[in-house]
This record gives C-alpha cells, sequence and structure tokens, in this order.
C-alpha cells in the first residue's frame, strides 16, 4: 500500500505542468490550491458527471464515453494520503453500469438510487443498487424544463432546500427547481419546473458549499461551465437556488468543464473535463497560514478580533487558540499576541 501511495504522488507531480492554464481566481487563491490528478484509467473519453458514494469513499464513480449511446459508469480506485486527501487514482478501473448519455449530472438520491443526466434526449436516468443497466429514464421535457439537461443535482442534507431537485439545462442555461415524487417501484417522478433562473454558461456540474467554508460566507453552489472553461461560484436563497448577481470566477481555464463532486471524507472538491485532456482535477481549501488571519479572508484586521471573541465568548472549541484543551483568556492573550505580530 505504500509503494502504491507514493506511485500516486509521483504521478500527480508529473503532471503538474498539463494544468499550468488553469488558477484559482484571485479572490480566492488564499484559501484554495488545486492538484490535477490526471486521466482515471480504462475509463473511455470524454469524461461525464462524477460522485464517490460515502459508503465507499475509496472509490469515484465517473461516466465514460459521455453524451454517447455506449456511454457508461466506471468505479476508479483512489489513492488517499495520510491525511485521507486524494492522490491518486489505482492501477484499473471497472464499468459497474450502462448509462447512454451520460453527461455532466451524476449524484445519488433517496434509497442509494443513482441518478444522471442524458443528453441530449432531455432524460433524467436512474439506477437501483445494484443495477448494471437504468431502470428508469424519465423524459423531462413533456415535464415543462428546458432543454437539454447538462447539470442536476439534489440539495444536499444541512443546506437550505434540502432534497430538493435542481436542473440545469446546458443548451439554456435556465435554473430550475422540482421535486423527486417516488413511483412505488423504487425509482422516482419528478414535478414540473418551480423556478426558471435564467444564468450563463453552458452549466455541467453542481457542488453546493456550506456557509463559513473559507471564503463562503453564505450558502453557495460552485457551477462547471463548459462554454466558459471555468467553475464559477454563486450564494443560494433560502430554496438552494442561485442569486445571479453574486456570480464569481472560482477556477478558470479548465477545458471542457464538466461534472462536480465534494469528497465525503474531506469536503475537497472534485471536477472532471470533458475533452481537455479528459482529467480530474481535486480542489483543496484550506486555512490561510497567518493563524492571526482567523475569519480566514486573507485579511488581518480587526474582522478577525470580533470573530475570534464572538467565538470565544461562547466557548468554541475553535476559539481554543493555544491548543491548551480550554478555552480562556490564555487563548486572548495569545491571538492578540499574533494579531498585533500581524501573523
Amino acid at each position: 500500500m505504500m509503494l502504491q501511495k507514493l506511485t500516486g504522488v509521483a504521478v500527480v507531480l508529473g503532471l503538474a505542468g498539463a494544468a499550468c492554464a488553469q488558477m484559482i481566481d484571485p479572490y480566492y487563491e488564499c484559501a484554495y490550491r488545486f492538484v490535477d490528478l490526471g486521466t482515471p484509467p480504462d475509463v473511455p473519453a470524454p469524461l461525464g458527471g462524477l460522485v464517490i458514494n460515502p459508503d465507499d469513499p475509496d472509490t469515484l464513480l465517473i461516466g465514460g464515453s459521455a453524451n454517447r449511446a455506449e456511454g457508461a459508469i466506471y468505479a476508479v480506485p483512489l489513492i488517499r494520503d495520510a491525511d485521507d486527501q486524494i492522490i491518486g487514482f489505482g492501477a484499473a478501473s471497472a464499468m459497474i453500469a450502462e448509462a447512454p448519455n451520460i453527461d455532466g449530472g451524476l449524484f445519488y438520491g433517496p434509497g442509494g438510487v443513482l441518478f444522471f443526466s442524458r443528453y441530449s434526449m432531455n432524460h433524467l436516468g436512474q439506477l437501483k443498487p445494484g443495477s448494471t443497466e437504468f431502470d428508469k429514464s424519465l423524459a423531462l421535457s413533456p415535464l415543462g424544463f428546458s432543454s437539454s439537461v447538462g447539470a442536476m443535482t439534489l440539495v444536499p442534507p444541512g443546506f437550505q432546500g434540502a432534497g430538493r431537485l435542481k436542473v440545469f439545462p446546458y443548451n439554456s442555461s435556465r435554473w430550475h427547481d422540482a421535486e423527486l415524487i417516488g413511483d412505488g417501484g423504487g425509482t422516482f417522478d419528478v414535478s414540473g419546473p418551480m423556478t426558471d433562473i435564467v444564468l450563463s454558461g453552458g452549466p455541467e456540474g453542481i457542488v453546493y458549499v456550506e456557509a463559513g467554508a473559507s471564503l463562503f460566507p453564505a450558502e453557495s453552489v460552485l457551477i462547471s461551465e463548459y462554454a466558459g472553461g471555468r467553475i464559477v461560484s454563486y450564494e443560494v436563497d433560502s430554496n438552494g437556488d442561485p442569486i445571479p448577481a453574486t456570480r464569481r470566477d472560482f477556477l478558470t481555464g479548465l477545458s471542457g468543464a464538466e461534472g462536480g463532486a465534494r469528497d465525503p471524507l474531506t469536503g475537497d472538491f472534485l471536477f472532471s473535463t470533458f475533452g481537455g485532456g479528459d482529467r480530474v482535477l481535486v480542489v483543496r481549501g484550506f486555512d490561510p497560514e497567518c493563524e492571526a488571519n482567523y475569519n480566514a479572508d486573507c485579511v488581518v484586521n480587526t474582522q478577525d478580533v470580533l470573530a475570534f471573541l464572538n467565538d470565544w465568548v461562547i466557548g468554541d472549541p475553535k476559539a481554543d487558540f493555544n491548543q491548551d484543551g480550554s478555552v480562556n483568556t490564555l487563548d486572548v492573550l495569545s491571538f492578540l499576541n499574533r494579531w498585533v505580530a500581524g501573523c
């Protein structure tokens, strides 16, 4: 296992040059970095959506031969380091289910059903646990959804609008909200669209980000924009829908930006590309090195003092600044010493 992990590191380092055109937007660059994992072995291009099952976090599921009749979902073994961060792929991948015309949406829903978007027929494919070919393919156009779906997901637990289905067609770039409705057979029907928000970019992947993540003060989404070759962020409203005026670049220079997912072990973001080398990138959030930047906004100022004191007053374990196991006046002194020093 140790040899395998070291090999994974070598693969990542060897691909560093391939990612040179990609960059984290300056607003986010102090708190995020990315690693190009390269192309998953034995997965035919172009790549589609991707997801990690929380019950099997060492396996990545990803679409291969995306947008084609021979499209399928592949299981890719993951190599993790001692901190559980993904650093590479195992030696071989295996096809686990047919998924014709799979696109950028791939996610788990109720009952372990695996959902995937189908382009360009504007369908929602559904696979019950253990199925090797889709159990249901639901036509979305007759329900009133614009065509044709690329990005789609369920709002995760803990977020506003949790459990809502978000359908975001590639062609129209119009964001729709809907509900899943059990059909009595282990698969699902879908309500008609309940929102119609005009965005842009030719969307393919959607990832929700919790409020309080570095430089994300409010609940947000990251959206893969295929047409623009970038990942953008939006704050979301109380229904989990993006607020157009809050759009901001997150990661640019991604030729063929496609699927998006979260790593259930680390919270890292994963993005695939359709073309553009057919690669998978991991974006890691990390606390800025300066400890005095308590609120992680990349600036040391009075806002850090206020954020620290708010946590200290309520006894939040984060305010144990000197890490002695207690939140007390020694933490205030320790923090202020760092803050006065500017780091």
